[in-house]
């Protein structure tokens, strides 16, 4: 046995509950598959130590920066990232050497007393940090008759779920995909329809990084990927990038696959824009053959993209991208 083979993996993870158990999971996943035990290297990102709202500090990068320093600097070895987090331009010294298969990509609603959306009462307060959410909240909320006040929040998953808990907000916004990776999802009283509000893009799935120079890293992490999850989040971040939008504008995507029976036969991808009061909304779709490479599913989400540019889409956002 080699001295490589020996020696542990560094995983670059951040410290946050629901980071650690995300990394907890492919660490476990990647001694499975490489015969290498991982050790979890706790990083703190600028987004975890800023308090202000993800779209006043940019939300571009804030949690993923000081995971890649590390990884250049040569303090871990790869590093796990919530892909949603990730800024669209991919730096040429690093490589995305897994995406694992997807989570629930739908955003679920914790209200109290086990309420429903449709269901909330009349000036409910549900708190959000995502100008996504809000614009789609709000938007479903004037189209069925519902009266709900969309409150800016930050924190992790205990922070957010406690203003309902201590009643100072009737519900909160989160990702079923955070909730089910630390075992709460007993917490959710609504899952929320992907007609009502779609995820943010790359929503529900994980990136696993390393350094491009590092061919054996590479080859032994892409053991984890998933090449449909792979597919689909590559046309939804295609999408955000053709509409030059940062992670914290107001964008929502998401790519499934159609099939008749067993057979896969073709991928829809939907995306939406919308004002953060939910007035305005640029929602559309189109279908295309299974991307079969990188560039197939690429051209899907630019496709998209040009189409919702044409209605509009550019005067809906607060924030474009560097």
């Amino acid at each position: 046995m080699t001295e490589r083979a020996e020696k542990a993996l560094r995983l670059g993870t951040r410290r946050s509950k629901l980071a650690m158990a995300q990394s907890g999971h492919v660490a476990e996943a990647v001694t499975r598959a490489t015969g290498r035990p991982v050790e979890l290297v706790e990083i703190t990102t600028y987004g975890d130590t800023s308090r202000e709202h993800l779209a006043q500090i940019g939300g571009t990068g804030v949690f993923v920066t000081a995971l890649r320093d590390a990884l250049v600097a040569g303090e871990v070895d790869f590093a796990v990232h919530s892909l949603k987090d990730l800024p669209t331009a991919q730096p040429a010294e690093l490589v995305l050497a897994a995406i694992p298969r997807r989570e629930d990509p739908r955003d679920v609603l914790v209200a109290r007393d086990g309420l429903t959306l449709d269901r909330l009462p009349h000036g409910a307060r549900v708190g959000t940090g995502s100008p996504r959410r809000m614009a789609q909240l709000n938007a479903y909320a004037r189209s069925h008759g519902l009266q709900i006040e969309t409150v800016p929040i930050r924190g992790n998953i205990d922070t957010r779920v406690g203003y309902v808990r201590n009643g100072e907000l009737d519900a909160v916004v989160l990702a079923a995909a955070g909730l089910n990776r630390i075992g709460r999802t007993e917490d959710v009283t609504d899952f929320l329809s992907v007609d009502a509000v779609l995820p943010a893009p790359g929503q529900g799935a994980l990136a696993v990084e390393c350094l491009s120079a590092d061919a054996e890293l590479t080859a032994a992490l892409a053991e984890l990927d998933d090449p449909h999850t792979r597919a689909a989040v590559t046309a939804e971040r295609s999408l955000l990038a053709a509409l030059e939008a940062g992670c914290s504008a107001p964008v929502g995507a998401l790519a499934d696959l159609l099939a008749d029976g067993q057979v896969v036969h073709e991928m829809r991808l939907r995306g939406v824009v919308g004002t953060t009061d939910g007035s305005t909304l640029v929602q559309l779709s189109t279908t295309g053959p299974v991307p079969t490479s990188h560039d197939d599913a690429v051209a899907l989400g630019r496709e998209l993209a040009t189409e919702m540019l044409a209605k509009g889409a550019a005067g809906l956002m607060g924030e474009r991208a560097l």
